[in-house]
């Protein structure tokens, strides 16, 4: 009895009417020939076709609806054209008026002449390890002019004092493009160290001796041009090279120094950040005669006074019309009295490195 009431239960469970009931078979109707595939097939299996079918069509409509949408470009009008063509036009004047217009720097020759007044000594290691003390005075004038090359290429990246050691030791050893070729790299490599990228340079030289032997007769090149064609020789070594070698003055030559200096003056019409953008707006203005000093000047500035940390603004004669001089008075007025102007000094400078 109660197995009977077991089954009926069970067989009036949704469950069971779903996955356990046995599928209902319809008998062929008697004198046919073809058997219906519909009347022999369960509706449990019916039920299973019918859900994958629904399952595979929204798929179908799922993927649809996936698919990234046209893009439809449109040509544009001619009069869009002709606006933007103006507009252009327009922003290239603006730039060239800006160009042209006559611009320098205000007092920029009260600031020259006292930064003059402050390297009366020649104190600074430019003034007597500089690229141009580095040639022997007794050489011929080619193997003079190789060596202010030479030089100025170990000088990148490199304190002066560094540069005119390894040139003595050049020397010594014999500077000369025809030396130079039969020395191996490593020897050349042991010679110039110290020097920044030693490794780098040392290619550079052999390389740079090669091509002079080949297509200058062991000569340098006389033009802007032609010294940048060189390896490892870039704008501020042709200038300087052309100064000091061949006496001619192509350019300004813009080092850290100079480029430092120019921007902290405002002897820049806009800030710069990177010393050939220097060059060009400070040849903009200022006279021709001025461009061989400025560079051995300004240098020798930056070594004794104003320096990339910590400039001696105290000790600068122009700390009362350069901008960054005012700064730093600016700061000074504003610090506590007790912790005097001299701590000040150093937390403008730690405020300013870094920014």
């Amino acid at each position: 009895m109660n197995k009977k009431l077991k089954l009926n239960n069970l067989t009036a469970s949704p469950r069971y009417t779903r996955s356990m009931k046995k599928p209902q078979i319809v008998e062929p109707v008697s004198g046919s020939t073809a058997t219906s595939s519909e009347n022999t097939t369960s509706q449990y299996f019916l039920n299973k076709l019918t859900e994958k079918k629904l399952q595979a069509g929204t798929r179908e409509v799922l993927v649809k609806k996936h698919k990234n949408p046209i893009k439809v470009e449109y040509e544009s009008e001619p009069d869009d054209e002709r606006k933007a063509g103006e507009a252009a036009l327009l922003q290239t004047e603006i730039v060239k008026s800006e160009m042209d217009e006559k611009w320098e720097p205000a007092d920029w020759r009260v600031i020259l002449d006292n930064i003059l007044e402050m390297r009366k000594n020649h104190t600074a290691p430019v003034d007597s390890m500089g690229c141009h003390m580095c040639s022997d005075p007794n050489a011929n004038p080619s193997d003079a002019r190789f060596q202010v090359l030479v030089a100025l290429m170990l000088s990148s990246q490199t304190k002066d004092e560094v540069t005119h050691a390894a040139m003595k030791k050049l020397k010594s050893h014999g500077c000369t493009p025809g030396n130079i070729k039969i020395t191996s790299k490593e020897t050349l490599g042991q010679l110039i160290y110290p020097v920044g990228f030693w490794r780098r340079k040392a290619e550079y030289i052999k390389k740079t001796t090669d091509i002079l032997l080949q297509q200058y007769g062991g000569d340098i090149p006389k033009t802007v041009e032609g010294l940048c064609k060189l390896p490892g020789v870039g704008p501020k070594m042709a200038h300087l090279c052309m100064q000091v070698a061949w006496g001619e003055a192509s350019g300004i030559g813009v080092d850290t120094h100079v480029h430092r200096i120019s921007n902290r003056l405002g002897w820049v019409r806009k800030p710069t950040k990177t010393p050939e953008q220097t060059r060009v707006q400070l040849q903009s203005w200022l006279p021709k005669e001025k461009w061989v000093e400025v560079n051995y000047i300004l240098v020798g500035f930056g070594q004794e006074i104003c320096l990339p940390v910590r400039p001696k603004c105290s000790d600068c004669l122009n700390v009362n019309i350069c901008p960054y001089g005012a700064d730093f008075k600016t700061s000074c007025s504003q610090s506590v009295a007790s912790s005097g102007c001299e701590y000040a000094h150093y937390q403008f400078q730690y405020a300013d490195d870094v920014n």
